[in-house]
């Protein structure tokens, strides 16, 4: 998105506070490399602009009315229409559950700062999908189970190991890597590999399990212990410690 033949990430905002919503376009207008096409007041109006303007992103609040967040997530990324970046406040609720579910490729705090948006659209919109890694690995555990996820996340019977036997051993390993909540970057320099050849591995494996987010696919690598390697000796991971904060 750097180049200057690159062209501007669309995005499509819907917020139904007026005031909220034109801060968000003001911060998301102030970059030279973000395209606002669309505005929407609730998640109805959302589905029909992201049908009408075909935008590569759209930044969702996960609670409005006529149609809620989760619900105009779901048809959105049903008909392939966008990625959705949901806005929260992160009370990992069944409205944040729901929109895991749903297929959200990331979440964003609503008090992010400014600088946080921008980097959060661009993430996405490069198909990273994972935001802030330590936010990250707390959602992914939260919503399977590893530190007691609310009732109505909890899936009765877990995925059956079975799925990963069309992984290859490589494909097995990005997995793990994406359960760990890394970026791309981040699982290049620990697989030893490019970039380019990551976003291959992740783009295959979705197709394979039939998911639709690199965070789902997250949540089944936590659901089934899928654990990716190690850091190599002497490595200073970009990971960092587990728990530690990030951008």
């Amino acid at each position: 998105m750097t180049g200057a033949a690159a062209q501007p990430i669309r995005v499509l905002v819907a917020e139904d506070q007026s005031a909220v919503r034109a801060g968000l376009v003001l911060i998301l207008r102030s970059a030279p490399d973000i395209e606002v096409v669309g505005e929407a007041a609730d998640g109805e109006e959302a589905v029909r602009l992201a049908r009408e303007l075909r935008p590569a992103l759209v930044l969702m609040d996960i609670q409005m009315p006529r149609l809620d967040g989760v619900s105009a997530t779901r048809r959105i990324v049903a008909e392939k229409l966008a990625d959705v970046l949901v806005l929260t406040t992160f009370d990992l609720d069944e409205y944040v559950f729901g929109a895991l579910r749903a297929g959200a490729a990331g979440f964003l705090l609503k008090d992010s700062d400014a600088a946080a948006l921008l980097t959060a659209v661009r993430t996405v919109a490069d198909g990273e999908g994972l935001i802030a890694p330590a936010v990250t690995r707390r959602l992914i555990a939260e919503f399977a189970g590893a530190r007691g996820a609310p009732r109505h996340a909890r899936k009765e019977d877990g995925p059956d190991p079975a799925v990963l036997d069309v992984l290859t051993p490589r494909e097995r390993e990005v997995l793990g890597c994406l359960g760990r909540g890394l970026s791309n970057a981040d699982i290049a320099l620990r697989l030893a590999m490019a970039e380019a050849t990551v976003k291959t591995h992740v783009s295959r494996l979705l197709g394979k399990l039939e998911l639709r987010s690199r965070l789902q696919a997250a949540v089944l690598a936590q659901e089934l212990g899928v654990d990716g390697p190690q850091e190599a000796d002497g490595a200073q991971g970009a990971d960092g410690p587990q728990e530690a904060d990030g951008p």
